[in-house]
């Protein structure tokens, strides 16, 4: 059903607050309009492009939450952590990110964007990656939006080492997967972790 500009607005801006990370071509099957039209309401609106809205969301609720390193370097933008449990990122593949020959993904990104969500996810502030197993399931495009999903799974004391596996989807497509081995320097204040998983 079409609606007039006014009533388009109206509930373009309440559909942006539900979700934040709703793209302009969603957007514009939902309306039934053009992207460009999208684009030309956000902008008289003045909201940002869907970039400036997810970084917005990360640096508001997680900016101070994270003690590894500073959110601003973490590859892709955390939507989503509970430190030392789990995390998730987005990683949309620009031009930047692909070889020019073919449109796919450079490894590197994809790795860049998995390990630094295993970083980020230590509830620790000095944590450093001692060993990576991974493994790459299909190539990813440019214009796909890459889902890396972190779950801490392991901890161990002595070793001042935990285990984070990291699973990477394209739509529902697993793209990546890789485990993370961490060394933390202050594993021995969290004697607890398996009792407060359990």
């Amino acid at each position: 059903m079409r609606r007039n500009k006014k009533e388009r607005q109206a509930l373009l801006k309440e559909t942006i607050h539900e979700n934040p990370f709703i793209t302009d071509e969603e957007l514009a099957d939902k309306f039934s309009v053009s992207v460009q039209t999208i684009r030309l309401d956000r902008l008289e609106m003045s909201i940002p492009e869907l970039r400036e809205r997810i970084k917005h969301v990360a640096e508001k609720n997680y900016s101070d939450e994270i003690k590894s390193l500073p959110i601003e370097e973490v590859i892709g933008d955390i939507i989503d952590i509970e430190l030392d449990q789990s995390a998730i990122s987005i990683l949309d593949i620009s031009k930047e990110h692909v070889f020019k020959r073919n449109g796919i993904a450079r490894g590197h990104h994809l790795f860049a964007q998995a390990n630094s969500l295993a970083v980020a996810v230590t509830n620790d502030e000095f944590t450093l990656t001692s060993k990576a197993n991974i493994n790459f399931t299909r190539p990813v495009k440019q214009n796909e939006r890459v889902i890396a999903k972190a779950k801490v799974t392991q901890h161990d004391n002595d070793s001042k080492r935990s285990i984070v596996e990291v699973n990477s989807y394209v739509g529902t497509e697993l793209v990546f997967k890789g485990s993370f081995e961490m060394y933390r320097s202050n594993i021995d204040k969290k004697d607890d972790f398996n009792e407060n998983r359990d």
